[in-house]
């Protein structure tokens, strides 16, 4: 049975409600009315043609998107632009688009904490609390000290795999147990997770320099720290599964469906 947007509106409010994003942050409803009836939700990371495509396809009446296809420096949608095009798509299938993004990461179910959750990391809590909701990020404990190498391996065996893999900065057979990351990208949280005390941070799209200042602080104090940098689609595709699963908990009478698409946008790497 289907349901009308605006009430599924008001409990995506409760979940992840928008006074939690960033302020540079734009989520919420992209395109799309209260009053129209939604009975299939197909949810993604992005918004990409083929994403728009599969909803087509597959008769969906919402897409529920991670990143918000309308961030910053939109000037015009004219359907000979890329968002332009996308949104005509969207719109013209009568299907209404909406954006969970930085209010989703911060919540108890949000993105970080679903990282955590598949990390297996116990008593995690955030990394940055804030005065909103729950914070940033997530730092918590590993069951047992294992090396960096072990630990590396195992994200990779439980996050999608994707041409970019898992790149670490730091000793394979060091040994860690205490786990700060951020889902997404979160370089700007590297002294955060430093100060934290955790032996490894674990985000996504990591830069040369602040990696090699974090690591040259770390020599020169003596300690002990490393980076794992993983795909930033991977990443947050987790969190999918679990917005799933709130959403159909609220309203049983609808299919809420996670894409199987990547749309991560590395497609292959090479090497010597």
């Amino acid at each position: 049975m289907a349901v009308r947007l605006g009430d599924l509106l008001d409990v995506f409010e409760e979940m992840w409600p928008l006074a939690g994003a960033d302020d540079w942050d734009a989520p919420g409803l992209v395109c799309g009315s209260r009053d129209s009836r939604i009975s299939r939700i197909l949810l993604t990371v992005d918004v990409t043609d083929e994403v728009v495509e599969e909803a087509i396809d597959g008769k969906f009446d919402l897409i529920v998107a991670h990143h918000p296809l309308l961030l910053r420096g939109v000037k015009t949608i004219a359907e000979s632009t890329a968002k332009g095009s996308i949104l005509a798509k969207a719109i013209r299938a009568g299907i209404s688009i909406y954006a969970a993004h930085t209010n989703a990461d911060i919540v108890a179910r949000g993105v970080s904490a679903a990282l955590a959750k598949a990390f297996t990391l116990a008593n995690a809590r955030p990394l940055i609390e804030t005065s909103v909701m729950e914070g940033h990020g997530r730092i918590g404990d590993l069951s047992a000290t294992v090396s960096l190498g072990d630990f590396a391996k195992h994200i990779a065996r439980v996050i999608p795999p994707t041409a970019s893999g898992v790149r670490v900065a730091g000793d394979y057979d060091s040994q860690i147990n205490s786990v700060a990351l951020c889902g997404g990208a979160g370089d700007s949280f590297i002294d955060a997770a430093y100060e934290s005390g955790a032996d490894v941070y674990v985000t996504s799209d990591l830069r040369h320099h602040p990696v090699q200042e974090v690591l040259e602080r770390a020599r020169a104090e003596k300690r002990n720290f490393a980076l794992i940098d993983i795909s930033h689609w991977a990443a947050e595709w987790l969190w999918l599964e679990w917005a799933a699963v709130d959403i159909h908990g609220r309203f049983a009478s609808i299919q809420v469906v996670v894409s199987e698409l990547r749309t991560d946008p590395w497609d292959f790497s090479v090497t010597q």
